[in-house]
């Protein structure tokens, strides 16, 4: 089936969380993804079940809005033919826009608008249903297309993004600002030790680097399409880049003395984000950045504002 994907907020969707309850309706709904539409009868016998259990069940799932049916004509009167309606159902227990403070402003940044760049080969773009353009060919990476990129990789040079500085727009003062994306390096085919030293810069300043120590494909990424060759990155690994006034850190690691201080947010309108592989670099390793339907986080590049 065509993947699509459900995220639940934990909390917010009680009625699909208690159809998922249920391991027979669990198994109901990995019979559907794998052979497709299936009617009543069928799913029962493949999952050895009674036909009453299965009907009930699918009207759980019906209600929930993880399955839809359809009746089609059968030898005796009609048949119902149902339909996983997800691929894959992400339930988060993170807390909602709503409920989350009042002192964090979060942008989802996708990863194909960077607005300047400077890449070289290897290269390329993705989105979730094919590669975009050509391989290997640097002057693409300006093509309006990339604006559906869910995947991007180089390996040397950088790309970067403007971030609106929302904070400037509220008249709040910002006390502290981070990153987050999903990365990996960048080598042909895969290698898990394959290290990469990718930078971040912020308003053009290096504020830290991360040493990448491979490119991975071992296993599928969880929100990598199937279409996308085995052989190529499947998914990175999440990192937070965090600047405060007492430095930069890297998932709460000390990564350099940059500051708040040092970025001059209150005097721009945006905060540009710069990704990529230092001039100095010891390991060119290259860079994947995984976006929304690719890796096994599903995000885009994420920024956070604590004012």
């Amino acid at each position: 089936m065509e993947r699509s994907f459900l995220t639940i907020a934990a909390g917010e969707n009680n009625t699909a969380i208690r159809a998922l309850s249920a391991p027979a309706r669990v198994e109901m709904l990995k019979l559907l993804c794998a052979k497709g539409p299936t009617n009543i009868n069928d799913i029962a016998q493949a999952l050895s079940l009674p036909q009453s259990t299965v009907a009930t069940g699918i009207q759980i799932l019906e209600e929930a809005g993880l399955v839809e049916s359809r009746l089609a004509k059968a030898r005796k009167g009609n048949q119902k033919i149902c339909s996983a309606v997800y691929s894959e159902i992400l339930i988060s227990f993170e807390e909602s826009a709503a409920q989350r403070a009042n002192n964090i402003i979060e942008v989802e940044m996708p990863v194909g608008l960077y607005t300047s760049c400077d890449v070289h080969a290897p290269c390329g773009l993705c989105s979730s249903e094919s590669v975009i353009g050509p391989l290997d060919v640097p002057d693409y990476f300006l093509d309006p297309q990339r604006m559906q990129a869910g995947l991007v990789w180089f390996g040397r040079g950088y790309v970067e993004y403007k971030f609106p500085n929302n904070a400037k727009v509220l008249n709040k003062d910002i006390r502290a600002i981070e990153f987050s994306l999903e990365l990996s390096s960048e080598v042909p085919g895969t290698n898990a030790d394959w290290p990469s030293d990718i930078t971040l810069w912020v308003n053009g300043m290096a504020i830290g680097t991360w040493t990448s120590p491979g490119d991975y494909g071992d296993k599928r990424g969880a929100f990598t399409p199937a279409w996308w060759k085995l052989e190529g990155s499947q998914y990175g690994t999440m990192k937070t880049w965090r600047i405060s006034t007492r430095g930069t850190f890297i998932d709460g690691v000390a990564a350099s003395n940059v500051t708040l201080g040092d970025l001059a947010l209150g005097q721009h309108s945006s905060i540009r984000l710069r990704v990529g592989i230092a001039e100095n670099a010891g390991h060119t390793g290259g860079v994947n950045i995984f976006g929304r339907g690719f890796g096994n986080h599903g995000r885009d590049i994420i920024m956070r504002l604590h004012v």
